[in-house]
């Protein structure tokens, strides 16, 4: 699918990397934070690249946008992050046009997320496509195909049940300490990281566990004390951290640290205790495990619990693929009416100079004329040719991008997309 703002030889490629081929460890090392995709938007402009848009979370890091080889893409993601060229190779993927665009249809609508029918990347997808319109690199291709995204999103979440249940890492995680921590409305438990995940996963604590004894712990502690004055929780200095780390059961770490905050050295324990990280890059260091009376559990081994909740989402999968579909046909039309419409215009344009040429011609030539009723007829014959043309170019079976080459070396015509 060329892109006709840009260069006849830029094509649409979805690059990127997640959860189903590379760990946390990698994961963590090619996310890209605000400043990184900001740094990533900036130098993609500068090096010509005129339509993308970037997304980074725990789970993923991806590209959608055009370019002449999805090198320049990937080259971006490494120069941007932590990760090397050698290290996408081997667990990195490359789209392009048709697959480029159902992927993104699946990450967007849950289907490709970690945890069946979690709907939070569409935030992130819109959120992505608000700042690369803001500074200019998001054509009316992309723009259309993110808004054909959200619509299929909203309208798996309204008309299937595949987000019921637990659609998040961070339910998940709550799941998870209620099957496994005895009496858990009486236990300490600590988060520590109040970001997005933080914040869902603290509620869940406290709609699911009834529990009063959650602890929050922020580096910014005015972003904890906000949390905390909504669910009536206890908020604590960072400087704290190692001492409620010792009065502990259960601690939830979901910051987002670069390198870890907790390992074996700030631990003093005198009691069992369960830690689980949400945390990418991981934060919690492995060798708390070497501890006795320590469970670290990292969030890779969360999303691979499969319930019931799982199980029942699974069986609304073709439901939520064929609105898909039917979302995408109507995007994939909108792109060839958008690719053709050109070369339409321009023939059609051709034919009337034609007939503007004849009409004058015969006018002269033929005593009463009725050029009134010859343009009539030649119009419906014009508009007749140009629509045979059109139903040409719009079926599936037609190669497009041959037939416009040919109509406009038969007409002789230049056609320049808007």
């Amino acid at each position: 699918m060329e892109n006709n703002n840009t260069s006849k030889h830029q094509y649409f490629y979805a690059v990127g990397l997640s959860y189903k081929k590379a760990d946390a460890e990698i994961r963590g090392k090619f996310s890209l934070d605000g400043v990184a995709k900001t740094r990533l938007l900036e130098q993609a402009k500068n090096e010509g690249i005129e339509s993308l848009i970037v997304t980074s979370t725990c789970n993923r890091t991806e590209i959608y946008g055009f370019a002449e080889h999805p090198f320049q893409l990937i080259k971006l993601i490494c120069e941007n992050s932590q990760g090397s060229v050698e290290s996408f190779q081997k667990v990195g993927f490359v789209y392009k046009n048709q697959e480029a665009i159902s992927h993104l249809f699946r990450v967007g609508t849950g289907l490709d997320s970690q945890i069946l029918g979690d709907f939070e990347i569409i935030a992130q997808i819109k959120s992505s496509f608000s700042q690369s319109k803001g500074l200019g690199l998001a054509n009316a291709f992309l723009e259309r195909l993110v808004n054909s995204v959200i619509q299929a999103s909203k309208k798996i979440k309204t008309d299937t049940e595949i987000s019921s249940g637990a659609t998040s890492v961070s339910f998940a995680a709550v799941q998870y300490i209620i099957k496994n921590v005895e009496d858990i409305g009486n236990k300490n438990i600590l988060l520590f990281g109040t970001g997005k995940i933080g914040r869902n996963t603290c509620e869940n604590l406290v709609k699911h566990t009834k529990n009063e004894h959650i602890t929050l712990i922020n580096r910014t502690k005015e972003k904890a004390e906000k949390l905390a004055g909504k669910l009536n929780l206890i908020v604590k200095d960072y400087s704290e951290l190692h001492l409620e780390l010792q009065k502990a059961d259960v601690v939830v770490v979901a910051t987002g640290a670069q390198n870890p905050t907790i390992d074996k050295a700030i631990l003093n324990l005198k009691k069992p205790l369960l830690i689980l990280d949400l945390s990418i890059p991981k934060n919690a260091h492995e060798n708390v495990e070497e501890l006795d009376g320590v469970t670290l559990i990292h969030m890779d081994y969360l999303s691979q619990l499969t319930d019931e909740t799982l199980e029942n989402r699974k069986k609304h999968i073709p439901a939520a693929e064929a609105i898909i579909e039917e979302i995408k046909e109507e995007f994939i039309t909108w792109t060839k009416g958008r690719k053709f419409a050109p070369t339409i215009n321009a023939l059609k344009a051709k034919l009337n100079a034609i007939k503007a040429s004849e009409l004058d011609f015969q006018s002269k030539k033929i005593s009463n004329f009725n050029e009134e009723q010859a343009e009539i007829i030649s119009n419906r014959i014009i508009q007749k040719i140009t629509t045979h043309f059109a139903n040409h170019l719009k079926d599936d079976n037609t190669m497009v991008d041959e037939s416009i080459e040919w109509i406009e070396k038969v007409f002789k015509i230049g056609a320049t997309a808007k």
